[in-house]
């Protein structure tokens, strides 16, 4: 995968690529992971390009420069220093880019890095900056980078009705494809009149080990947002993200957050022999750690946590197309609930500026998975039935919208 292109590189290395954005104002949305080959930011390797002219700069959730440590913290705007261009949040007053923000461009270029998690909420983001350019007669470039954790699907799709900041449409939790691709689906899903253009990516081999998405050894990984640090995070993203919505830890306030959980008053080792025995072909493609940890901050801060760690990173163990971190984490809750029934799992809080319902099934997409797990008469077919269906139909869906053999 050494010869990978982003669609970064390839707009900065071809001057016929970009030949239509000659005399245009040009905006680009971006976050620090949006970065060139050489490790130079977006913005900056943009601007020193004669033939463009960048007049305005967006940042989605942490914002451009990712300075937001903790979740949920907004960003306001600013000037930036060196090119006096305003930046404007789209995760401070504002979700959607406003008509005063629109009328700062003509196209917007869009480079962020995902995750390839419905969660993740760059891809809500996305979905808002093309349903703003098509009612403003604005144009969408999006630069493509690789989706980190690969090609394979799993989860329930979100239900009609369940849509949020965090459910942008009726896609799985792990839904496989790539910013481009994505915006490729919204289009056609959401019939929008709007010009789009992708710039793919060269080279890029999404079944290659040993990234498996992932051009491991060939490009640095850059925070995409403050507490995505590495590529293991990214592949166990898609289910411990739903920790987010428990009382549990997701490893916030520690230097591996999201690849592990635990709580103070939980037992480990139990845990996982209680999950081998509800369903033990959910556990495989990883290894399972029992585990020690201290949140510096968020929850159970400064309080000892016995919790699991999910291994994704030794070649040895990790098997791509057998790891299924939604079903992992779900069995997690489950095995909890059995040997806890009273156990108070679901945190019950404010939720990415949603109020009134669960974050759990926010997260989720609708309130099966939570309900699955406090029945206490559900077994694993009870969710792996609805999630193969609808995993089996999502592939299906997604098919015309790859770019990439």
């Amino acid at each position: 995968m050494s010869a990978v292109e982003f669609g970064i590189d390839r707009v900065l290395a071809d001057a016929s690529l970009r030949r239509p954005l000659a005399g245009r104002r040009l905006a680009l949305l971006a976050h620090p992971a949006s970065v060139t080959r050489d490790l130079t930011h977006a913005l900056d390797a943009l601007s020193a390009l004669p033939d463009l002219n960048i007049t305005a700069a967006f940042g989605p959730q942490h914002g451009l420069r990712g300075d937001k440590q903790d979740n949920m913290v907004e960003t306001s705007d600013f000037i930036d220093p060196t090119h006096g261009i305003p930046v404007f949040s789209l995760y401070g007053e504002v979700r959607r880019p406003t008509t005063a923000m629109m009328d700062h461009f003509d196209v917007l270029l869009v480079d962020l890095q995902d995750l390839g998690c419905r969660i993740y909420t760059f891809i809500t983001t996305l979905r808002y900056v093309l349903e703003e350019a098509a009612r403003h007669g604005k144009a969408v470039w999006v630069l493509d980078r690789p989706n980190p954790a690969g090609r394979p699907v799993e989860g329930t799709l979100l239900r009609a009705g369940w849509e949020s900041f965090v459910g942008a449409g009726p896609m799985p939790m792990r839904h496989g494809l790539t910013m481009g691709e994505m915006a490729r689906w919204f289009i056609a899903t959401l019939g929008l009149d709007v010009e789009c253009e992708v710039v793919t990516m060269h080279g890029w081999q999404p079944e290659l080990a040993p990234g498996f998405g992932w051009p491991l050894g060939a490009r640095s990984w850059i925070n995409p947002s403050p507490n995505a640090p590495n590529l293991s995070m990214a592949r166990a993203y898609a289910g411990t993200v739903m920790l987010e919505g428990t009382t549990l830890s997701e490893g916030r306030g520690t230097t591996r957050p999201l690849e592990l959980f635990g709580a103070p008053d939980i037992e480990a080792r139990a845990l996982v022999a209680e999950m081998r025995n509800i369903a033990p072909e959910w556990l495989g493609g990883c290894v399972l750690r029992e585990c020690w940890f201290e949140p510096t901050f968020h929850k159970h801060a400064g309080k000892l946590c016995a919790g699991v760690q999910i291994h994704v990173d030794d070649p040895s163990h990790y098997e791509h197309a057998r790891f299924r971190p939604w079903r992992l984490q779900a069995l997690a809750f489950k095995a909890l609930r059995r040997m806890r029934p009273d156990y108070p799992l679901w945190r019950d809080f404010p939720y990415e500026y949603e109020h009134d319902r669960l974050a759990i099934d926010l997260i989720n997409g609708g309130p099966l998975l939570r309900q699955w797990v406090d029945d206490p008469g559900s077994h694993p077919g009870d969710l792996d039935t609805p999630a193969t269906a609808d995993e089996t139909a999502w592939c299906d869906t997604r098919r015309p919208f790859l770019l990439y053999p």
